[in-house]
């Protein structure tokens, strides 16, 4: 979500560097809403004559892009050729600047001639129709028996899907049907950040195990990491080693939540995947779209990229995991989201029915002050979190295995966190670590609580960990603290330059996790998304509670 909303025209050359995101052109009670899936043609970092600003700002968007037509900065991406020297593009809802427009549809491109491509040579028809027997009896529908098939036949699979669809054991039995027909098939999982690749990885290990026993231990050993990791990250924007001249070493790359990946990510991607590589992306497109340039997703699920990849698209649109109250408004913002949509407004009627005994539950509080309900819960599982570390002792990074009492302190991690879809204000993330925190948050990490959840904010390939990873401080052999990561990973808070406490996170950032309870703050004064809205509801496994203020 943007930061900001844009009230006035600003005019002035195109930016030499990006990337920049896209402005929606339609919202709701006149506001701005921005989403986060493309450069945005609204803000520059060069040199801009801004008009004069009236005590009433002119209606967004409509005086805006009429001044952008009459300026000759607007062209509709339909007519491109005839304003050639046009640097603004209108794309449906979405507003670009006309380079990352043109980079975005030749990736998008270039992801549908994959899938449109067949597998050279392709299994027989009775190979196919095995595999999908063995899928039926498997329990797959037939939606999902679709996605085994079209895996057999095409370079390019896109499978989605809302949460409880079945996504993952389709995924798993698309694997089995490849590796019997190549048992020396060699297949990467992978994730854009580290919990999204845990959790995929150990998905794909839990499904498995109901498949004949020299497959299932195949696919328990699959490996699987991050993308960055995967393409060899050179560390904080510096590229990757793993391109043309150095190309991936595999015949079939999965990649699981994939609306979180953006433009420059995927051109890296599809620059170090051999052509006679086949591609099955996985994903949720009504989730939030990337933070980074380009909804790659997004783009790939329009109506007319749906048509191009005809049986390589395959939906999962059968819930099968009752989650009760959070799957029941989750559909209902799926079902009623847009551009301009604003989720909590949509919800309001669902939520005023809610009983006592559902898992989502919503309560209005004062607005200005962080509700003591949220406070308590939290507070409660930092102690618990602080007991758990307390029990750990002192853990010394030079001994190598899994201490006593480490899984039961992660997994406690992901029992509670508290979103909210701003950073800062009394309902951000950062007012919520002052509350809980008070003056230890202002100084070293090495000062904070033990069991404070922490939040790396860098790709550090060097250490096996991805911007966003969350790890949670114990106490050092040596004296002071360390970090301890999933994966037995200890690192002193030193090389962790620029960490946060994670106790709370903006919902962006909670992208690929899932916690067993999500508290939602949800403050007044702005809209919100029905994609944020969406996302932060699905991270909860078990127990929501939303906030509103009054």
């Amino acid at each position: 979500m943007a930061e900001s909303e844009p009230t006035v025209v600003e005019s002035g050359p195109e930016p030499r560097s990006g990337p920049f995101r896209s402005a929606r052109t339609s919202g709701a009670s006149g506001a701005a809403h921005s989403g986060a899936g493309s450069p945005d043609a609204s803000q520059s970092d060069s040199p801009v004559t801004r008009a004069s600003v009236s005590p009433t700002p002119p209606a967004w968007p409509d005086d805006h892009l009429a001044a952008l037509e009459a300026c000759g900065w607007l062209v509709d991406a339909s007519a491109l050729d005839e304003a050639p020297e046009a640097p603004v593009v209108r794309d449906g809802h979405w507003l670009r600047w006309r380079r990352w427009h043109q980079q975005l549809h030749h990736c998008t491109s270039t992801l549908i001639a994959r899938g449109q491509a067949r597998l050279a040579p392709a299994p027989s028809a009775t190979q196919r129709g095995q595999a999908l027997q063995r899928a039926a009896a498997a329990g797959l529908d037939p939606q999902q028996c679709g996605a085994v098939e079209a895996l057999l036949q095409h370079r390019l699979v896109l499978l989605t899907g809302g949460p409880g669809t079945g996504k993952t054991s389709t995924v798993v039995q698309m694997l089995a049907a490849a590796r019997r027909l190549q048992p020396d098939l060699r297949v990467q999982l992978a994730a854009p950040t580290g919990k999204a690749s845990a959790r995929l990885g150990s998905a794909v290990a839990a499904g498995a195990a109901a498949l004949e026993p020299s497959l299932a231990e195949r696919l328990r050993d699959l490996p699987c990491g991050t993308l960055h990791r995967l393409l060899e990250a050179r560390g904080d924007g510096a590229g990757f080693r793993r391109g043309p001249a150095l190309p991936l070493e595999l015949d079939l790359l999965v990649v699981d939540e994939v609306s979180m990946v953006d433009l420059p990510l995927m051109q890296a991607l599809l620059a170090a995947l051999p052509e006679a590589s086949r591609l099955l992306l996985v994903g949720d497109p009504d989730q939030l779209p990337p933070v980074g340039p380009g909804a790659v997703l997004q783009e790939l699920c329009r109506s007319t990229s749906l048509t191009a990849l005809g049986p390589a698209a395959v939906e999962l649109r059968t819930t099968y995991r009752n989650d009760g109250a959070i799957a029941a408004l989750a559909a209902t913002l799926r079902h009623r989201s847009g551009p301009g949509a604003d989720g909590l407004e949509i919800l309001r009627p669902r939520l005023a029915q809610l009983q006592p005994g559902d898992n989502v539950q919503w309560l209005e509080v004062p607005a200005r002050r962080l509700p003591s309900k949220a406070l308590e819960r939290l507070s409660l599982h930092q102690r618990r979190l602080a007991e758990l570390a307390a029990e750990l002792g002192r853990l010394d990074p030079q001994i190598g295995g899994e201490p006593d009492g480490a899984d039961a302190l992660l997994t406690e991690l992901e029992r509670l966190i508290l979103l909210s879809p701003i950073r800062q204000g009394p309902w951000g993330v950062e007012g919520v670590h002052r509350a809980l925190l008070g003056e230890d948050l202002a100084g070293p990490l090495q000062g904070w609580p033990l069991g404070t959840p922490v939040l790396n904010r860098r790709n550090l390939p060097e250490q096996g960990l991805a911007n966003g990873d969350i790890g949670v401080l114990v106490a050092g052999a040596g004296g002071g603290c360390l970090v301890l990561f999933p994966g037995r990973r200890l690192l002193h808070p030193a090389r962790l330059a620029g960490a946060e406490p994670a106790l709370a996170l903006t919902v962006h950032k909670s992208q690929g996790s899932q916690y067993g309870e999500v508290l939602l703050l949800l403050p007044a004064g702005r809209p919100l998304d029905a994609s944020l809205l969406y996302t932060a509801l699905t991270r909860a496994r078990e127990q929501a509670l939303l906030i509103t203020e009054l």
